[in-house]
């Protein structure tokens, strides 16, 4: 287990009135955007149910670093309900703690969260594939196809999941469909533009330059300083390098510690910093953030 599970159980001792307050808001914001959605202009349920379904992955996050409790179970219960149909809540939570393992950051054989490919599967890729992982690593390919890809590629290495995991996942998904199909008569494929495909794609343009290959694990990680809203949307998780350093600071406190470590932080790391989600964009736009293979996985069988 990693050497911070125990300071990330002292620390969610305390109650955490913020993230149980943007618990219940997430919940009743969308159990009310979902029943009132045919009264509702396209131009409201649209962005309102792609920042709902992104704000629950970010919730999704908090749950699994001990925040608000410090107990998994009661945490994976507020996490249950996939509101974003795709994934399951377990599994998410077990790759994450793998990711958090910095020695093997964005290693594709090692980091489960890496959107690097390895050099053998470079290598065996056909064009088409090679061009759209490159194309998925653009901060335009993210928002247009980077949801499809990502929940094809996820799925693609779920073989073996345990069938307790596949049949709570199942329950999960009865319970969003039967609210949102059965009651509140919304068509899923209507769900699933304006709920799934745009809140997968808000949350994948953060992780676009969140990591980097580099020799020593200190320097894979970014960090964007000035989010504006997105910092709301991604729960503070901007300041990534800050979140694993200390993964048990719970995603209000973020800005204040950061503030304090900044300069500590970055004297001792040469990963990118970078100004606002705008300076990512303007980088990135059409540019591939890391094209071609893992540059570590040369003649590694």
């Amino acid at each position: 287990m990693q050497e911070w599970w125990p300071r990330a159980q002292a620390v969610a001792e305390t109650f955490e009135a913020p993230t149980w307050a943007l618990t219940f808001t997430i919940y009743g914001g969308w159990l009310a955007l979902t029943w009132w959605w045919h009264t509702l202009p396209t131009w409201i349920v649209a962005p309102a149910g792609a920042w709902l379904c992104a704000w629950h992955m970010s919730l999704q996050h908090e749950l699994i670093h001990f925040h608000p409790t410090s107990s998994p179970r009661i945490n994976a219960a507020l996490a249950w309900p996939p509101l974003n149909l795709w994934l399951p809540f377990a599994l998410y939570r077990e790759q994450h703690l793998r990711h958090h393992r910095d020695a093997h950051l964005t290693d594709p054989l090692e980091d489960p969260e890496s959107t690097y490919m390895s050099m053998p599967d470079w290598t065996r890729a056909r064009r088409a594939r090679r061009l759209l992982h490159t194309a998925c690593n653009t901060f335009a390919g993210r928002l247009l196809i980077g949801p499809a890809c990502t929940i094809a590629r996820f799925w693609s290495g779920q073989a073996a999941t345990p069938w307790r995991i596949l049949a709570g996942h199942a329950a999960g998904i009865a319970l969003v469909l039967g609210w949102v199909c059965g009651i509140c008569r919304i068509n899923p494929l209507a769900y699933v533009a304006c709920f799934i495909y745009p809140g997968t794609a808000l949350i994948l343009l953060r992780s676009l330059a969140e990591h980097r290959a580099a020799a020593r694990p200190e320097d894979r990680t970014a960090v964007v300083e000035q989010a504006g809203p997105l910092g709301l949307l991604f729960l503070n998780n901007n300041l990534h390098v800050l979140h694993h350093e200390h993964p048990s600071i719970p995603w209000y406190a973020l800005p204040k510690h950061w503030r304090q470590t900044r300069g500590a932080l970055l004297a001792t790391r040469q990963g990118p910093v970078y100004r606002s989600y705008l300076d990512v964009a303007a980088r990135y736009a059409w540019r591939p953030h890391h094209p071609g293979p893992h540059p570590a996985h040369e003649g590694r069988p």
